[in-house]
């Protein structure tokens, strides 16, 4: 089967799935980046065995170049390649790594930016852009001849949509248009350009079955939280998902956004809990938590003592719960209430109930009842910091009640989290939690979860809790 081009591509055919999986975006784009960080080294190697080391300051402006470019996202691949849009980061990166080495130069005694610093800087700008045009001249041919043409979904069988097949079939992106998808599809089946391969609810599936490697969000006519929860669900695809924002017409484009011809893309983030820093989350849980309950048994001891005596025997309290991809674990914490039954686990909140002591009101409000949560944490139930667990009826109930709520279990639970710290505790809106859950589940990092922590000592120290 073959189909037209743009007016200057021509009929370019539609390659059939191959059987074996070609070279994913993500891995490409890895190759070009690691490509221009080579060029741009040897560029920085050349001037400075050209035209002498120059002193210290050379040497220091030739290490923090790369760093620089690395930080203002130069090593960052795009689909429109372009050379001048890169200009201006390429001579504001000169002028930075010119201001370190002039700031770590005398700092450090090795001397002042010089001539010969600034005439490196200059020389090798210029050696960079000739090589990055080399560099993105190759990359638009390999493109162009259909070596890279990575095969494309597009959700949204509208005008948007037959636009971007019409845009994107003229290779110069990398990207091969395969169908649509859609549950309502705008155009008629004699104005589709590409055929319709299923519904929303099918993406995962027609990922896999098509081989598809990226998926282009246009407009549908489905629901937008219909369209949010299949996007969530395809989280375990390794697929690269773009999405055009509402209102593209008259958005401002900038260099974190993709674009195509005019029409702005965001490129979706792959969920933080995949990121390679996650195993870290778990070694932080197992220190910070073995750590926590050595140097914290004698309060735990001491509150376990002050609630025997008020509550009387049985002062650890058990109550299942649900963790990460539904789980179901057996949460500890210290029993605050002088009853010795169980807690129920169909009442929502014992907030002002009077079988609550005094004692038990204090640790409470102090959150110290859940210390004993450390130990679900060392043994790998719970997270120090992620979603707070609730009970099974409480999570069918919420689940059927609110949109997304069901998505918090992504992650391992937590002692605390982002909805916590925000002054979601007790009775609050469960719509809100789920919000703030899921917000932290897509946005995860190191120092996400150390402000959280730090967030909640704050309350515990100030008497914020329940």
């Amino acid at each position: 089967m073959t189909v037209t081009g743009g007016p200057s591509a021509g009929p370019r055919p539609l390659a059939p799935w191959p059987s074996t999986p070609a070279t994913h975006p993500r891995r490409q784009r890895s190759q070009l980046a690691m490509l221009l960080l080579a060029t741009d080294a040897v560029c920085v190697l050349g001037v400075v065995l050209l035209l002498g080391q120059g002193g210290p300051a050379v040497l220091v402006f030739s290490a923090s170049v790369l760093a620089v470019h690395a930080a203002v996202g130069l090593y960052r691949p795009r689909l429109d390649l372009s050379v001048l849009d890169d200009l201006p980061l390429l001579l504001g990166g000169a002028v930075a790594a010119i201001g370190v080495a002039a700031i770590g130069g005398g700092a450090l005694g090795l001397g002042e930016v010089d001539r010969r610093t600034l005439l490196v800087a200059l020389v090798q700008t210029g050696l960079v852009l000739a090589a990055r045009t080399a560099a993105y001249i190759a990359r638009r041919r390999t493109r162009i001849s259909g070596q890279v043409a990575h095969r494309t979904l597009v959700v949204g069988c509208g005008g948007l949509g037959a636009q971007l097949v019409e845009i994107f079939r003229s290779g110069e992106h990398g990207l091969l248009p395969v169908g649509f998808i859609d549950d309502a599809p705008r155009l008629s089946a004699e104005d589709r350009p590409l055929p319709v391969l299923g519904g929303i609810a099918d993406l995962a599936e027609t990922v896999r079955r098509h081989g598809i490697v990226v998926v282009v969000i246009a407009y549908s006519n489905a629901p937008e939280m219909v369209v949010v929860d299949v996007l969530r669900g395809c989280q375990d695809v390794d697929v690269e998902i773009l999405v055009v924002p509402r209102f593209w017409q008259v958005t401002s484009t900038h260099r974190s956004m993709q674009t195509a011809r005019g029409v702005p893309m965001v490129q979706l983030r792959r969920p933080a809990f995949r990121a390679a820093t996650w195993p870290l989350k778990r070694v932080v849980d197992v220190s910070a938590s073995a750590v926590a309950l050595l140097l914290l048994s004698p309060v735990i001891a001491a509150c376990a003592l002050a609630l025997r005596l008020e509550v009387g025997p049985g002062v650890l309290f058990r109550q299942e719960r649900v963790g990460i991809e539904g789980r179901r674990f057996e949460l500890l914490k210290l029993r605050t209430l002088r009853t010795t039954t169980a807690e129920s686990d169909t009442r929502w909140s014992v907030d002002g109930d009077d079988r609550v002591g005094p004692v038990g009101r204090w640790l409470r409000k102090l959150s110290l009842d859940e210390l004993p949560q450390l130990w679900n944490v060392l043994r790998g139930d719970m997270s120090l910091v992620g979603p707070r667990p609730e009970r099974p009826h409480f999570v069918e109930r919420f689940t059927l009640e609110h949109d997304g709520y069901l998505w918090r279990h992504r992650v391992p639970v937590g002692v605390t989290g982002w909805a916590q710290v925000n002054g979601l505790r007790g009775d609050t809106s469960i719509a809100d939690r789920a919000r703030f859950d899921n917000h932290y589940v897509e946005n995860w990092s190191l120092w996400l979860d150390v402000k959280i922590l730090l967030r909640t000592v704050v309350q515990v120290v100030t008497a914020a809790g329940r």
